[in-house]
């Protein structure tokens, strides 16, 4: 399904008359949409690939968007003072099969400012990871939010 992506990234390419980057991904978006619709539309079945794409695309934002909430409260740590920190090692349990899986979560959470993971139990039912900051609702409301954030959706990506 990729290749008929790039074709139709091409054909847009060929009917504005410009082969350049920016032209070339704007043509990938339309094709990948023009394929979610009519894939939807039942034209031509059910394609993985355009889940697949969408799932990704929706993952990139998430990150980024925490990224950026991370980042911000890092900074307003850093300006409250040391005495405002709570910093804490949790346990999160996890839902996560392979090691590729387990892997990317703890990648995820590490680049994310003010958390980082620090090990995987034996069994790989948990996450050992140390935040600066626990939240108001205490370790708890940190494993929620790593659960149904960062994990749930590390889960979506590679499911088929």
């Amino acid at each position: 399904m990729i290749a008929w992506n790039l074709i139709l990234a091409l054909v847009w390419c060929a009917l504005w008359g410009s082969f350049e980057p920016a032209t070339l991904a704007v043509g990938f978006l339309v094709g990948l949409l023009l394929l979610g619709l009519l894939s939807r539309r039942g034209v031509i079945g059910k394609v993985r690939y355009v889940r697949k794409v969408e799932r990704a695309v929706a993952f990139a934002a998430f990150f980024l968007w925490e990224l950026v909430l991370a980042n911000l409260e890092v900074a307003l740590q850093v300006l409250r003072g040391p005495k405002a920190l709570r910093p804490a090692i949790v346990r999160v349990p996890l839902i996560l099969d392979t090691d590729e899986q387990i892997t990317m979560l703890a990648t995820l959470v590490t680049l994310t400012p003010g958390t980082m993971a620090l090990e995987v139990s034996e069994d790989r039912k948990a996450i050992y990871l140390h935040t600066m900051h626990l939240p108001k609702g205490g370790a708890e409301e940190f494993r929620r939010t790593i659960l149904q954030g960062f994990e749930r959706r590390v889960k979506e990506m590679v499911e088929p």
